[in-house]
């Protein structure tokens, strides 16, 4: 399944619904018919290669349009500030996830099996 990691407590906030943008400098490598996992880590993944083996699952997703990032984002980012030259990625369909189970946060949208114990949530 592919995977992008966020750092806490941004991932429970796409979960609960109050967090419906993603904000990346970079275009999502994802169909929009693709499912998402979102793992919440504790800490930013910096340098390439870097990976967090702490890492939650707690939603799937799909991403819907991206577009350019605009003030009026902040709301729906969860975010604190603004900056230009960012993107937008709407997040849809979203179903909340629990497991007991740590698993990989990586850089970017990567491939990993999700945990053994994951159920969606009612």
């Amino acid at each position: 399944m592919k995977a992008l990691s966020i750092v806490a407590p941004g991932g429970r906030r796409i979960a609960s619904g109050e967090k419906t943008l993603e904000v990346r400098r970079w275009k999502p490598t994802i169909g929009v018919d693709e499912d998402l996992l979102i793992v919440e880590n504790g800490r930013f993944l910096r340098t390439e290669g870097d990976e967090d083996d702490e890492g939650k699952a707690v939603a799937i997703v799909r991403v819907g349009a991206f577009r350019p990032f605009v003030p009026e984002d902040l709301a729906a980012a969860c975010g604190s500030y603004f900056e230009e030259g960012w993107l937008a990625w709407e997040l849809l369909d979203v179903r909340p996830v629990s497991s007991t189970i740590s698993i990989k946060a990586a850089r970017g949208i990567y491939e990993i099996d999700p945990p053994s114990d994951m159920q969606l949530q009612s």
